[in-house]
């Protein structure tokens, strides 16, 4: 118990964690539980972000995100695929935006396979940063097809979500992507709107793509 609050929940203080252990304790026992304890984390363990710089969580987990994931590791280990893949489902439907997150958020600790692909496609239908940006985390990278990925990395150019939240940003960025982030940008030139300074990573990275078409605009702050 003491190691998976270790792995999955290293900015929890003491006394956070002996509240977590509790928690994890019930989970141990009936990991069915965990539909009753999950909502209740922010309240029975702690809140709060575990970089004051993020306090929404865009880029790094919330104390009450890594909580969650504990609880959903130590279920993990006592279901089946099929049954975890269902108890996810479930936590992440009836949730609320904070318990979405954390569900995202934990995708990458959790033996699913593409089972979670669902959950990350319906976070980005969405225009909330906070999924948004939690869908593009360490399972999206390896398990979002290109094309998904692609426009995943788009939607968070189209509602703001920095693209330093998007793990394996650098490696998974190709040419297409650089091509429909150009004419993302066009679009937004055309309409007299500057272009988020984020796209100018992408665009960097292959010059080739844009060809020389793509106006220099004034880029956001």
């Amino acid at each position: 118990m003491s190691a998976t609050i270790e792995r999955t929940a290293p900015h929890l203080d003491q006394a956070a964690r002996e509240r977590l252990a509790e928690l994890l304790a019930e989970v141990e026992n009936d990991p069915r539980r965990i539909s009753v304890l999950f909502p209740a984390v922010g309240r029975r363990v702690t809140r709060g972000p575990t970089n004051p710089a993020d306090p929404d969580g865009l880029r790094t987990p919330r104390l009450e995100d890594e909580a969650r994931a504990a609880l959903l590791v130590t279920a993990a280990a006592r279901l089946d695929r099929a049954a975890l893949t269902e108890e996810v489902g479930a936590l992440y439907q009836y949730g609320d935006a904070d318990e979405k997150r954390a569900v995202l958020r934990a995708l990458a600790e959790l033996d699913l396979g593409d089972a979670g692909l669902p959950l990350v496609a319906d976070a980005l239908r969405t225009n909330d940063v906070r999924l948004v940006a939690a869908a593009l985390g360490p399972y999206a990278a390896r398990h979002l097809d290109a094309a998904a990925w692609r426009q995943g990395v788009l939607k968070c150019l189209f509602v703001g979500v920095p693209l330093d939240a998007v793990a394996d940003l650098d490696a998974r960025t190709d040419e297409e992507l650089a091509r429909m982030v150009a004419d993302y940008g066009n679009e937004r030139v055309a309409a007299g709107r500057s272009v988020p300074s984020d796209a100018w990573r992408i665009l960097g990275r292959h010059p080739e793509a844009v060809d020389g078409r793509f106006p220099v605009p004034s880029q956001e702050d």
